[in-house]
């Protein structure tokens, strides 16, 4: 499965987060670290859009305001395919359900 840069970073902080829910405020950090961020409206369209897309291949629940039109996603938590996928990021070994 493909994910964004944008995606990865999302998804990595909030698993490091170490709450369940997440505001989507954080994300707009990622666009701090680069030497020439795009304006402001470009981050909300692309970190809106990223939002859903992850929402659409079952990685994060949204939680928000969903109207006839638009969503307005204002806080989102990791589901178990995303956490499972946020550790393979991260490189880390899953520990198998195994019983002994």
């Amino acid at each position: 499965m493909y994910l964004s840069a944008l995606q990865r970073y999302i998804l990595q902080t909030t698993l490091l987060a170490g709450r369940n829910k997440v505001a989507r405020q954080v994300f707009y950090r990622f666009y701090q670290q680069q030497a020439s961020p795009p304006v402001l409206a470009l981050q909300i369209n692309a970190i809106t859009k990223s939002l859903e897309r992850l929402i659409a291949k079952k990685l994060i629940i949204g939680f928000g305001e969903v109207t006839a039109c638009k969503w307005f996603i204002r806080e989102i938590q990791l589901t178990a395919a995303g956490k499972k996928v946020t550790k393979q990021l991260f490189g880390q070994q899953i520990i198998l359900p195994l019983k002994r």
